[in-house]
């Protein structure tokens, strides 16, 4: 009976999250404000805008089918089973894509563009060029690394005109939540009044000075207007602890030794922060003071204590999600070569056994969703000369390698082509309360990525990439599986063999 047990209760958890996360899905939405500037044929490499895609490998929520889909006027309006076959009608374009994998475009709810205020590090028309061609159709823009970072109404509207006629695929905001709007809910009430999807909040230095970091008590009180609109507060969750044993700041380890970065950022720097975080999530939980508001934790590095906190606060019905990114999956500390400041990143990369348990974590439901955190900069502030881990940016620039970096290396966990599209589409739109998007089925957006999980290719300067600064990215020089072929957003082809279309028709996502 005890063994029984103790078989159920895990399954028990992951059932109460999964309701929690679906309840908190339901409760909030976005809509799309298109402005209409282009014709199709500027907004489409692909001039029918009623056409049907086949495949023999179609991830649907129901599994994956061979078969076809219909799409007209931006919507999925049937999907057939049995390759080869449509509808009655003979006057429709048929794309037939063979053994490609036909999926819900990505749902990258973790990026940095950067606009306005910082261009040179990346912006909206490079950033969004390199999602579609990495088979993203959605982004969800954070509030810093821009200037002004988003704090406001009237910030918002700064970074809502900088995007005007940019953006290749959709986009959503996150607002941010400092003292200044914590202190004054007002502030706060009214940025989220215009539309952001949820807020942003740092537990330590942000690195950015127009964006502090935030107290525990700051958080409870944006937790009391976000309960009101029911969505999300997303956490970059450290909390600077005494240095104790793991590095003394006046001691003389070499900076170009990644080592010594590791040992300045411990895992518990995040279980002190999470700790603090499902101490108020509790009061999320359905019935609780703060029913409607929702805590996600983003870039989990720390696959211990700081897991289990979240597993247990789950477990209790709290309305909490956590994500990780692709390069706490594909690095480890160990083989980051000394003074290569690509890797580096907040919360840091940890060790081999680090990776195999957040892999773990991944595949048996608790940790939700992966996004990348791409977090760009320029060539000077990275320091790759230098190569001094304490002094260089931190921040990983990866939007266009989602796919094939979670599959080539997901694939040696046993990853299936369900689980990813949950991962990177399904309950990353549910965290954002973005409507008709995340699944293939009849109503919702035609955001589609077509792939091919076999073919491999290296990262090398004769690959098209499209963000700003490539050459700062962790993945060049890797060998990867899985290219990216076609994308579609809301039925548009917007990047066809390494082409993209003439026009940025992406539609900017603001919450109702």
């Amino acid at each position: 009976m005890d063994q029984f047990i103790w078989r159920v209760l895990p399954l028990l958890s992951i059932l109460v999250s999964f309701l929690v996360f679906f309840y908190f899905q339901n409760s909030h939405t976005a809509q799309l404000y298109p402005l209409i500037k282009f014709p199709r044929s500027k907004c489409s490499l692909l001039p029918h805008h009623h056409f049907w895609i086949s495949s023999k490998r179609i991830v649907t929520p129901q599994g994956i089918i061979s078969g076809s889909v219909e799409i007209n006027e931006g919507r999925i309006v049937s999907v057939i089973e049995g390759y080869g076959k449509q509808g009655q009608s003979k006057q429709e374009e048929i794309i037939d894509y063979g053994d490609a994998v036909v999926m819900p475009g990505l749902i990258d709810v973790h990026v940095h563009l950067d606009e306005p205020g910082r261009t040179e590090w990346e912006g909206f028309d490079t950033g969004t060029r390199a999602a579609a061609a990495g088979g993203v159709t959605t982004v969800v823009d954070m509030p810093l690394n821009n200037y002004p970072s988003t704090v406001s109404k009237e910030t918002l509207k700064l970074k809502l005109d900088a995007a005007e006629d940019k953006i290749y695929v959709d986009v959503g905001f996150w607002g941010g939540l400092v003292p200044e709007n914590a202190l004054n809910l007002t502030i706060l009430d009214d940025l989220l009044s215009a539309g952001v999807l949820g807020v942003k909040s740092f537990m330590c230095p942000s690195g950015i000075n127009d964006f502090p970091m935030t107290t525990i008590d700051h958080i409870k009180a944006g937790l009391s207007v976000l309960a009101k609109y029911k969505r999300p507060i997303v956490v970059h969750a450290e909390l600077h602890q005494d240095y104790g044993n793991h590095l003394d700041i006046n001691d003389n380890r070499d900076p170009h030794d990644y080592l010594t970065y590791l040992n300045t950022r411990p895992p518990s720097w995040e279980e002190a922060a999470i700790r603090q975080l499902v101490g108020v999530s509790k009061d999320t939980g359905i019935g609780g003071p703060l029913e409607g508001a929702h805590v996600h934790i983003v870039h989990l590095s720390d696959s211990s204590a700081s897991l289990d906190l979240i597993k247990e606060a789950k477990s209790r019905g709290d309305s909490i999600t956590v994500e990780t990114c692709p390069h706490y999956l594909a690095f480890t500390s160990e083989e980051i070569p000394n003074g290569d400041t690509r890797f580096k990143c907040s919360p840091p990369i940890r060790d081999a056994h680090n990776k195999d348990k957040l892999w773990e974590a991944v595949l048996e439901g608790h940790i939700d969703l992966l996004t990348t955190d791409h977090s760009p900069t320029v060539p000077e502030l990275k320091l790759l000369e230098e190569g001094d881990f304490l002094k260089a940016w931190g921040g990983i620039s990866s939007l266009q390698f989602n796919l094939p970096v979670t599959w080539s290396y997901g694939k040696k966990y046993g990853l299936t082509l369900e689980q990813l599209s949950l991962l990177w589409s399904k309950r990353p739109a549910a965290l954002a309360g973005i409507e008709s998007k995340g699944t293939i089925e009849v109503g919702n957006h035609a955001d589609i990525v077509v792939w091919q999980p076999e073919q491999e290719f290296d990262l090398d300067d004769n690959y098209p990439v499209f963000i700003k600064h490539y050459e700062l990215s962790a993945y060049m020089g890797r060998r990867l599986s899985g290219k990216v072929l076609d994308t579609f957003v809301r039925g548009n082809l917007v990047f066809k063999d390494g082409k993209h279309a003439p026009a940025a028709c992406g539609v900017q996502i603001l919450a109702t």
